[in-house]
């Protein structure tokens, strides 16, 4: 729990004080972007024809500084926010994050803090991290095959030190640690039950993540993606599986544990079987502006009000006001099949997180 849980603050608030959509979904978990950049090229996010060496990244002074974020996070707890989940591009490539974890740990209000990196540069800040207040860490890593690993991340090496940087985050305590594998058909899918064994029996939680068609570059396909239901089919055959019982509100995985009593794994279905319909996450990207979707085409700027002098009334009323007014669902709209044939814009991944 962050804060002081015996003062009273946004928590003691009940819940139909907070502020809900046009659906009667709550703002419960903000995103927030913290880096643009990342050091690997993955394809279905970043690839590397779009983000080469001349590609303009933004400027430290077009990020939004750690006191800028704490204060929209402040802002957004006030809303009804209880799970704060820092992103990127690569979150760790942001110069002094635990600083920025500790400033959100003061939140009153806030329940959990954590962070989603590709692992490679987990080893060296997991202490500091945990030390700082972050709660949870969520590692991406498709694949322990070392050559589908470097296709993946667009061409580069590294899996030894994200394995590094998951036992890190255990040893600091950062536990359970998950591992979300985003899974492509003919690239990784024939390696998912070689990533399941590996962590079976231990504190990670593998998640199979259908391929989603996030951003506007990565080239997706619907034949691209491998349903959770033959995910899980799979994964059955070798290891017995019983579903937990039901999801919480705006939990995006369909749990099971493994009948033997080696764990847990998650299957995230977002193309097949989408979860729009109680998704409470906002997001804010790393240059300052305000999203309600993933898959949103434009966001609400928050940068220029803030340094222009706005009151946290100025602030909250851009906030409650986008939120009150979201109708996102575009999951299930691609799945009723009015999207996928005539996409939309989206804003890219690496700007707002997955």
């Amino acid at each position: 729990m962050l804060g002081n849980p015996e003062k009273p603050g946004p928590a003691s608030l009940p819940d139909r004080a907070f502020t809900r959509d046009r659906l009667g979904r709550p703002m419960r978990d903000l995103r927030i972007s913290v880096m643009d950049r990342c050091n690997f090229r993955c394809p279905y996010c970043m690839p590397r024809e779009t983000f080469h060496e001349r590609y303009r990244f933004l400027k430290a002074s077009q990020r939004l500084s750690f006191e800028e974020i704490t204060r929209v996070a402040r802002l957004c707890v006030g809303l009804g926010v209880r799970k704060l989940r820092l992103t990127g591009g690569e979150p760790l490539l942001r110069s002094g994050l635990a600083e920025l974890v500790a400033e959100l740990s003061m939140i009153e209000g806030g329940e959990d803090i954590a962070l989603t990196t590709n692992g490679i540069l987990l080893a060296q800040h997991a202490a500091e991290l945990k030390g700082n207040g972050l709660h949870r860490v969520t590692v991406s890593l498709d694949t322990l095959d070392e050559a589908v690993f470097e296709r993946m991340s667009g061409g580069y090496g590294g899996l030894h030190q994200v394995l590094e940087g998951i036992t890190a985050a255990l040893e600091a305590g950062l536990s359970p640690v998950k591992v979300n594998a985003v899974v492509k058909r003919g690239v990784n899918d024939h390696t998912v039950l070689s990533l399941v064994e590996r962590f079976r029996g231990t504190p990670v939680i593998v998640r199979l993540i259908e391929y989603m068609d996030v951003g506007t570059r990565n080239s997706w396909k619907p034949e691209d993606v491998v349903p959770s239901a033959e995910l899980l089919r799979r994964v059955r055959e070798r290891w017995p599986l019983t579903p937990t019982a039901g999801r919480t509100q705006g939990e995006v995985a369909e749990r099971y544990v493994f009948d033997d009593g080696a764990g847990e794994i998650g299957f995230i279905s977002s193309v097949t079987a989408p979860f729009c319909g109680d998704c409470s996450r906002a997001r804010l990207s790393s240059d300052g502006a305000f999203y309600t979707c993933l898959f949103a085409s434009q966001g609400t700027d928050l940068r220029s009000p803030l340094r222009a002098g706005a009151s946290d009334n100025d602030l909250l009323a851009l906030l409650r006001g986008d939120w009150s007014r979201r109708v996102d669902r575009y999951s299930e709209l691609r799945d009723a099949g009015g999207v996928v044939e005539h996409p939309l814009p989206k804003v890219e991944m690496n700007y707002i997180g997955g």
